[in-house]
C-alpha cells in the first residue's frame, strides 16, 4: 500500500545519534486526561526548564513512534538548549501507525477523535508543567504533518503557531465511508483541488461557532514528493490564505535559496509561508532552527519571544473546554430551526445530518465532501 512508502522516504530524515547528548530521557505520561482514541503520551522533559515553558508538540510519521520522532527530529536537543518541554504523542495501536485523519471524529473540535486526544495532552501539559497558555506549539512530519493541519483547525485556540512538514489540506484525507486512518488516494496523488475560500469553510466547519484567531503556520513541501504529490502544497496555501485573507496566487514576498540552497520560502502575510524545496521527495528534513524562529522561542518569526517580566504569564486564553472533552455520540447539538435557515458558514447538510438544509440569505448550501455542506 502507498502508505509503507512514508517510512521507507524517511531515511534521508532521521538525524542518526541525536539522543546521545541529551540531559533528560524520554517519559511516557499514562494519564493524561481524556484519551477517546487510546493514543500515547512521552514527553522531554530538559534538566532546565524555563519559568512558564513552551512546549511543542511533536507528531510522528506513519511507521513511526514517539521514540522514532524523539530519536530522529532535532526538538529534544534544541529542548536542551532553550528550556522548552516536547511532547511526543504515539498514534493509536494501529497496523501502519499512521494517524486519523480522515474520519468525522478526528476532524471534529471535541469528537473523540485522534486529534482529541492530543489536545488533551497539550491541555495536560499546560496544567501540569505550569506551561505558558500563549506558547504551546505544534509541529510534524508526513501522517504528523497531516495531524498538524487537521489540529489547527479543530483546536485553533491551542496553538501559538505551527510548522507542518509535507502533509496535506486538512479535510483533504476525509474518507467516504467515514473510516478511521483511511488512505485516501486522490487526496495524496493531488487530485483534489478546492479554491481557498471552500477550503477554509472546511477548516471552519470542523469548529462550528468558533471566531478566534487561528495559528501561523509554515508549509514545507518537497518538488519530487510521490508519496504526498507536490499539489498538495499550493491546496494547504490555498486552505490557509482563505482562513486569514490572504491572496494564495499573489505572494507579498519570496525569497529564493532560502532557508537552504533550493529551496523557495513565499510569505503570504504575518500568519502564513509556503517553503518549496526544490528536488526533495518525502520528506522535507527538519529545520529546526527555522522552528525556533517561527515559534519566536528565538527572535525572527511570528510567534512573540517569551515575555521579559517575572511572575506567571497571563492569557485570555482558556483551557476550560478542553480538560472535558467528549466523543461526539456523547454529546447533543441541537441544529438552528429549519424555517430560520442556517447562518453564515453553518453545516446545512452532509451524511447523517438532520438540520437545517437552507442558508439564510443571501447564503447558498454547498457541498465540501460528504460529511459538510455548508452556507457559504
Amino acid at each position: 500500500m502507498a502508505r509503507f512508502t512514508l517510512l521507507a522516504s524517511l531515511v534521508l530524515f532521521l538525524w542518526s545519534g541525536i539522543a546521545a547528548g541529551l540531559t533528560s530521557t524520554l517519559q511516557q505520561v499514562t494519564n493524561f486526561g481524556s484519551n477517546p482514541a487510546n493514543a500515547g503520551m512521552w514527553v522531554y522533559k530538559p534538566t532546565t526548564v524555563t519559568h512558564n515553558p513552551a512546549v511543542i508538540v511533536a507528531i510522528h510519521y506513519c511507521g513511526g513512534s514517539a521514540q522514532a520522532y524523539f530519536s530522529g527530529s532535532p526538538y529534544a536537543s534544541l529542548a536542551d538548549t532553550y528550556g522548552f518541554i516536547v511532547i511526543y504523542p504515539n498514534s493509536p495501536p494501529r497496523s501502519t501507525t499512521c494517524w486519523d485523519v480522515s474520519s468525522p471524529a478526528t476532524l471534529t473540535h471535541n469528537g473523540g477523535g485522534d486529534s482529541n486526544s492530543i489536545a488533551n495532552m497539550a491541555t495536560y501539559a499546560i496544567n501540569t508543567y505550569g506551561a505558558d497558555l500563549t506558547r504551546i506549539f505544534v509541529t510534524g512530519t508526513s501522517s504528523g504533518a497531516m495531524m498538524t493541519n487537521v489540529l489547527c483547525s479543530t483546536y485553533p485556540e491551542i496553538w501559538r503557531a505551527a510548522s507542518v512538514y509535507s502533509g496535506v489540506a486538512a479535510g483533504c484525507f476525509v474518507s467516504s465511508t467515514g473510516g478511521v486512518d483511511a488512505w485516501n488516494s486522490s487526496c495524496a496523488d493531488g487530485q483534489v483541488s478546492q479554491t481557498s475560500a471552500q477550503w477554509a469553510a472546511v477548516v471552519r466547519a470542523m469548529y462550528p461557532g468558533y471566531s478566534g484567531p487561528y495559528p501561523p503556520i509554515q508549509e514545507y513541501h518537497g518538488t519530487a514528493d510521490t508519496t504526498l504529490f507536490y499539489e498538495n502544497f499550493g491546496e494547504e496555501i490555498k486552505e490557509w490564505a482563505g482562513i486569514f485573507g490572504y491572496n494564495a496566487a499573489a505572494p507579498t514576498q519570496v525569497l529564493q535559496n532560502t532557508p537552504l540552497s533550493g529551496y523557495t520560502k513565499s510569505i503570504y502575510g504575518p500568519n502564513l509561508q509556503g517553503i518549496s524545496a526544490a528536488g526533495v521527495g518525502h520528506t522535507v528534513p527538519i529545520q529546526g532552527n527555522e522552528d525556533m524562529k517561527w515559534f519566536g522561542i528565538i527572535p525572527g518569526g511570528a510567534a512573540p519571544p517569551p515575555s521579559t517580566t517575572s511572575g506567571s504569564t497571563t492569557s485570555v486564553r482558556s483551557t476550560s473546554s478542553l480538560t472535558t472533552t467528549t466523543p461526539a455520540s456523547s454529546t447533543t447539538t441541537v441544529p438552528p430551526p429549519e424555517s430560520s435557515g442556517a447562518a453564515h458558514w453553518a453545516q446545512c447538510g452532509g451524511m447523517g445530518w438532520t438540520g437545517a438544509t437552507t442558508c439564510a440569505a443571501p447564503y447558498t448550501c454547498q457541498m465540501l465532501n460528504e460529511y459538510y455542506y455548508q452556507c457559504v
